[in-house]
């Protein structure tokens, strides 16, 4: 097929050279420009207490043990995905996987057009389900496409992100970055759908933790850098 040329040749680039294609308009980041969410915290601590004290009421979970080892490996991260250099991100995509409007048509120019090309080849993908592609002239090596519900389905959401999940287990990738997944035009109400995202990561850090580097939550809105804020809190707390 006329991608498979493409995807290897990408991937086969070292780091220096790779770095010469990237069509993304914001440059690159990498992983070391990116803070742990305990450093975040100390960075944050009197600011990020008071707002959870003043959201607890209506969080309505109480907070789960303390576990440096799966916290230490946990990002909340304000900007472009397309920018970062690692592993893999994650396209909240449409059914048919060739491209749509915002961060996954974003995703898409910034790749190139071997992406949709190989995208075309997977017989598009299900509510819950996701595939794995390359990522061509993105600095992500290979990008993991998700289908999310329309409106407030937990079991589908958490299916998108067990998903992704295991691709980046079964695939030995060491980094992946989230963006809010079915929030937005799809109408999954932002709060519920961090809650969904968040005790997924946590079930899946627990027992597989030694084979991630990092798990990213990228985010866009002031809302949703609010509400991350507060509910890593409960399930990533520092101490």
């Amino acid at each position: 097929m006329a991608f498979i040329h493409d995807k290897e040749k990408y991937l086969a680039l070292s780091l220096d050279e790779k770095r010469k294609v990237y069509k993304s308009s914001g440059g690159y980041c990498t992983l070391e420009d990116i803070k742990t969410w305990p450093s975040y915290f100390r960075s944050n601590q009197e600011r990020l207490v008071q707002q959870y004290e003043d959201s607890k009421g209506k969080i309505g979970l109480e907070k789960f043990d303390a576990r440096p080892e799966l916290a230490d490996k946990i990002s909340l991260w304000k900007g472009d995905i397309t920018t970062l250099e690692i592993d893999a991100i994650v396209n909240a995509a449409n059914s048919t996987l060739l491209g749509g409007g915002g961060v996954d048509g974003a995703i898409h120019r910034a790749a190139g057009a071997s992406l949709k090309v190989e995208c075309s080849s997977l017989n598009g993908c299900k509510v819950g389900e996701a595939k794995i592609t390359g990522g061509y002239m993105l600095p992500a090596k290979y990008v993991i496409h998700t289908v999310g519900p329309q409106g407030e389905i937990p079991a589908a959401l958490q299916g998108c992100y067990d998903s992704c999940l295991n691709l980046l287990r079964n695939q030995k990738l060491k980094s992946i970055a989230f963006p809010c997944i079915s929030t937005g035009i799809y109408g999954y109400p932002q709060e519920a759908a961090a809650k969904v995202a968040l005790k997924t990561v946590r079930t899946f850090m627990e027992q597989n933790h030694e084979e991630v580097d990092r798990i990213i939550f990228c985010l866009f809105l002031p809302t949703d850098v609010a509400i991350y804020e507060n509910l890593l809190q409960v399930f990533f707390p520092t101490s």
